[in-house]
């Protein structure tokens, strides 16, 4: 009877971690080769996607993982790597719009106003994701995030039938960009429960054009 339940505390111990190293093997394997850190290797698509964060931190810091994103989609522009941006996020109370607070600032980074769509019901990277198909009518997409966080949206984009690759911002070290990796796995883990039982984008909408 012992033996029974230390086997059976064994499996309540190790299935959870099998299960998140599984579905993050699944990701990183489906987005290899498919993230770009240098400008210069990255294909070149109409319609670059910029995934939201908050500019600033919870202590009024400024946002490292914004401010990296920032530059890396003013880059790719100016690369002539993608023609317009797409910047989704949430913009769920009228005191919170990452959207038009990203617009503001790649307006002031030189990218003209009328190449930038704006994308509020991006709550989740699935809704992102989903959004930019169904509702912005592309096929194929840049996604302009952190490496960890484009490599999780590909994923879901292309389980979506979109077709996309990731150009990697800048990641965060420290203390601060160590829990931003620990939560990552568990975002992984999410991802197959919302493919399995199907999870929809809070929101659709009619469809916007991007030209």
């Amino acid at each position: 009877m012992k033996k029974k339940i230390i086997r059976i505390l064994f499996w309540l111990t190790i299935s959870p971690i099998l299960l998140v190293l599984l579905c993050n093997f699944a990701i990183n394997s489906s987005a290899e080769g498919k993230t770009f850190s240098r400008i210069e290797q990255v294909p070149k698509n109409r319609v670059g996607l910029v995934l939201g964060t908050s500019k600033k931190l919870a202590n009024g810091r400024p946002n490292l993982y914004y401010s990296y994103r920032i530059r890396a989609t003013i880059a790719l522009f100016k690369a002539e790597k993608i023609e317009f941006v797409l910047v989704s996020g949430d913009n769920g109370t009228q005191y919170y719009n990452e959207p038009t607070t990203i617009k503001k600032d790649l307006v002031a980074g030189g990218i003209p106003e009328e190449k930038i769509f704006l994308d509020y019901a991006g709550f989740r990277t699935l809704d992102s994701m989903v959004r930019a198909k169904e509702v912005f009518g592309l096929k194929k997409v840049t996604v302009i995030s952190q490496e960890f966080h484009n490599q999780r949206a590909i994923y879901l984009a292309e389980r979506k039938g979109l077709t996309a690759v990731g150009f990697n911002a800048t990641d965060v070290t420290g203390n601060s960009g160590m829990k931003v990796h620990l939560r990552e796995y568990l975002a992984r883990v999410k991802v197959f429960i919302d493919l399995i039982i199907n999870t929809q984008p809070k929101f659709y909408g009619e469809h916007i054009e991007i030209e």
